[in-house]
């Protein structure tokens, strides 16, 4: 397993920008971000392939972007035009296999998670 960090979380206002990173120690086919509120299942927000393929969630299609430098082990997501519930623990995530997508369980390393909180 890698090991991840995530960093960039905060607070942002509605119609704002946050960009999340996260720093992989080793290789790694797909990445994905997800995220959680109390009480709630871990959802799947974006992933991506080593060839550049990616996947999102309906509620964030068009508003985030997730890219990786895979040279650098690393992972981003851009943030734009948050809403307030966008609010949550977001979490990076590394697969040991390929076209991972936003199956949870398909992932096998999870970062400790930064927290976004989105103000209106």
């Amino acid at each position: 397993q890698v090991q991840l960090a995530e960093s960039g979380g905060g607070t942002v206002q509605t119609g704002g920008s946050l960009r999340l990173s996260c720093a992989a120690s080793g290789y790694t086919y797909s990445m994905g971000w997800f995220r959680q509120v109390p009480g709630k299942e871990r959802e799947g927000v974006a992933s991506i392939d080593r060839d550049g393929s990616t996947g999102y969630a309906d509620s964030v299609r068009g508003r985030f972007t997730i890219s990786r430098d895979s040279a650098k082990n690393t992972l981003h997501l851009q943030m734009n035009s948050p809403k307030p519930e966008d609010t949550a623990m977001y979490y990076c995530a590394a697969s040991s296999v390929v076209g991972a997508g936003l199956r949870s369980s398909a992932y096998t390393s999870w970062g400790q998670g930064t927290q976004v909180t989105v103000s209106s």
